[in-house]
């Protein structure tokens, strides 16, 4: 089963994460890592029996990505969370287009039939750095896309995962991502707009995941096709676009997943065939 990982072409090429390039309505083989972080949440939330019928997700900060459409085709109920708009655009969310102020935003792809996608998709206003109780134990799964490391500095990310845990029911699936500083174990960006996690970060919010109960385990293959020695510099043009250099760093996307503790939830086990099983109603929706 797909375990915490850092992006790399391998996983990227890997038939299980081009399914849902075709889903996202993505070309083949397009080595980009923002497309690796929707593939990598939705193929570890599809191996653990989440996005079927009967589910409740709900996602933070979910800007104009394609996960909350996505989601709710394959027949979750979601609540889908962006900043306050006054923050956001405080911030320059709202004038890069990475900013949801309400459901529109989140089906522009048209990846969900409009009637379903108002029946399971609702939006809420939240912070990352304040989630309210209101959101507690209420989820079956949650996810982020490269948003935790926008909250100010490292613990601010960090104390995100550990509070964002509080909202899933016990046995509950949360999926994350964020920068991965690949140059350095030491050195990093540890406050601003944008932080770099390090290895050792990681590592320490496994540890500090597992002494409250959760499950999380973690693979830590670094790749070794072209594109994962490939850097795009400043202003990202390459076509090729799994390492990028920010700052005076390379940085790669890190996605992490965890199990809350206690029992329910979905499988925790790879069904054989799910996947296509996945297919077959992702394709009778359409």
């Amino acid at each position: 089963m797909l375990t915490s990982r850092m992006c790399t072409q391998a996983s990227l090429v890997s038939p299980q994460m081009q399914e849902w390039h075709i889903r996202f309505k993505e070309r083949p083989i397009h080595l980009h890592r923002k497309i690796w972080e929707w593939c990598f949440i939705s193929e570890a939330l599809a191996e653990r029996a989440m996005l079927r019928p009967g589910m409740c997700g709900l996602g933070f900060a979910v800007g104009q990505e394609p996960l909350t459409a996505m989601f709710a085709r394959m027949g979750a109920t979601i609540t889908a969370t962006d900043l306050y708009a006054d923050k956001a655009a405080a911030a320059g969310w709202v004038d890069t287009g990475q900013h949801a102020s309400g459901e529109v935003a989140l089906n522009s792809k048209g990846l969900c039939d409009p009637t379903e996608f108002s029946r399971l998709v609702k939006f809420r206003f939240a912070d990352m750095n304040d989630i309210g109780h209101d959101f507690d134990d209420q989820y079956d799964f949650l996810w982020s896309s490269c948003a935790l490391e926008h909250l100010g500095d490292l613990e601010k990310g960090m104390q995100f995962i550990y509070n964002a845990m509080r909202c899933l029911k016990p046995g509950g699936i949360a999926v994350h991502t964020t920068e991965f500083n690949v140059s350095s174990n030491e050195d990093t960006v540890t406050s601003g707009p944008t932080v770099l996690y390090r290895k050792k970060d990681i590592e320490q919010v496994m540890a500090t995941l597992r002494s409250q109960g959760h499950t999380v385990d973690v693979d830590w293959e670094s790749g070794q096709g072209y594109a994962d020695q490939t850097v795009d510099l400043p202003p990202y043009k390459q076509e090729v676009h799994l390492r990028v250099q920010i700052e005076k760093y390379v940085v790669t996307s890190f996605g992490l997943i965890v199990q809350k503790a206690g029992s329910g939830g979905g499988s925790t086990r790879p069904e054989s065939g799910l996947s296509q099983r996945l297919l077959s109603i992702f394709n009778k929706r359409g």
